[in-house]
């Protein structure tokens, strides 16, 4: 199947692709063409031509962390897929920025009175969170993509939106429970859930059941939140100070079963992310999964998210596919700003290039290709497929186990978004 050609014209507006390579290639050498970009590979007319396009609708099949995408054209093709991976390690980089910062801070400037809310960007009002920040803008970025380089005249949106009451208490769908458990919820009638757990325990400690004559009662959490546990009542037990100052000692091993946060975590994202989007793209037409299964079960399709983007793009109508190349792309972070490492930064770190490379550089190894997950100042380096994991060398010859720097070369610079090409 050919690969596509994704075309641009004088004026800078997107024209219909083509797959009539020899063409591309007269143009590009005639001067009457440039490259703009390789991946998707997209060219730039130099001279002034007919804007024909047919109507071209764009399917997003969004997701808190994946979304696909795909373009379907008024023939009854595809024209363009992609899958994109989102970032969801912002909030732990920035746990430990803060705890590097207060470290910092405690060693250097024990006289500094300790400052709370000063951040002005945290006490904004209006604010939304850089998690959330950052996955709506992975949706928009890759729309706005693929309106630069095809005529995108529809934009369909497969949203979700979560009832995270009735996903914790399913009784909420009789309808005799309906109408009032929506205002009376788990903590109806208790100060607070502490007050709701030692009511729920008879106010008698769920380990020795009140051998130990201690009238002090405690709640505590079955799964540690150090270990992240939930603050919910699921994961909250009883327990009287001595228990439980044993327990915290090790000396005894109750066999309670907990619960971990973040149950709902990523229904909640949908939601958010579903208000964003169509916010920001009032005029896109809003489908639901529910619709997307019926037509991918109708069409005999299998579930990915490309192949979900293929059925929200065509409505459920049949298809085929003018292209078998998905681009799969990574979000990550924009640049590394730790300039040390050590727990009192004793140590510096290489900001630089090393031997012409840096991190996150696409490069080509032995006829594949690879993105640079680490380096060192040996001149040796660490290859990483486009999901991060790690390349295992060790069944190659003598000299080849260990990735040279000087055998590779760079396809790319690094950039907020990784992108790969797989063929399905």
């Amino acid at each position: 199947m050919p690969v596509i050609v994704y075309v641009i014209g004088q004026d800078g507006q997107p024209l219909m692709p083509t797959n009539r390579h020899g063409k591309v290639k007269r143009l590009l050498k005639s001067g009457k063409a440039k490259v703009v970009r390789k991946c998707p590979f997209t060219i730039k007319l130099l001279y002034s031509s007919t804007t024909y396009t047919q109507p071209l609708t764009l399917g997003q099949d969004t997701g808190s962390g994946t979304h696909g995408n795909a373009v379907y054209s008024g023939d009854s093709s595809i024209v363009y897929m992609s899958k994109v991976i989102v970032r969801n390690d912002i909030t732990d980089k920035m746990t430990q920025r803060a705890n590097y910062r207060r470290n910092r801070r405690n060693r250097k400037t024990r006289y500094r009175k300790p400052r709370f809310l000063n951040r002005r960007n945290s006490i904004r009002n209006d604010r939304f969170s850089p998690t959330m920040t950052s996955k709506t803008q992975s949706h928009c970025r890759e729309i706005e993509l693929i309106k630069s380089i095809l005529p995108i005249t529809t934009v369909v949106l497969e949203t979700g939106q979560f009832d995270t009451h009735l996903m914790k208490n399913s009784s909420l769908a009789n309808e005799k429970v309906r109408h009032w458990g929506y205002q009376k919820g788990i903590n109806y009638g208790f100060e607070n859930t502490k007050a709701m757990v030692l009511n729920r325990d008879g106010y008698k400690c769920q380990c020795c059941k009140g051998k130990h004559k201690d009238s002090k009662l405690e709640v505590h959490h079955i799964v540690f939140r150090s270990q992240g546990g939930s603050d919910e009542a699921e994961n909250l037990i009883t327990l009287c100070h001595t228990c439980h100052t044993a327990l915290h000692r090790g000396e005894i091993h109750p066999k309670f079963s907990g619960k971990r946060k973040g149950q709902l975590k990523y229904a909640t994202q949908m939601n958010s992310i579903r208000k964003q989007l169509l916010n920001i793209y009032p005029d896109a037409i809003e489908t639901f999964g529910m619709v997307t299964k019926a037509n991918r079960l109708s069409l005999s399709i299998d579930k990915d998210h490309h192949l979900d983007a293929c059925v929200i793009a065509s409505g459920g109508k049949p298809f085929t596919f003018a292209t078998d190349t998905v681009f799969v792309k990574r979000n990550v972070a924009k640049g590394d700003y730790q300039q040390t490492k050590g727990i009192r930064s004793e140590q510096r770190l290489t900001l630089g290039k090393i031997q012409g490379f840096r991190k996150f550089d696409k490069v080509l190894y032995l006829g594949k290709e690879y993105f640079v997950k680490g380096r060192m100042s040996t001149g040796y380096a660490i290859l990483m497929d486009i999901e991060g994991n790690k390349i295992d060398f060790s069944s190659m010859p003598k000299g080849m186990k260990t990735p040279k720097l000087s055998n590779c070369m760079r396809i790319s610079a690094r950039d907020s978004v990784l992108v790969s090409k797989v063929a399905v």
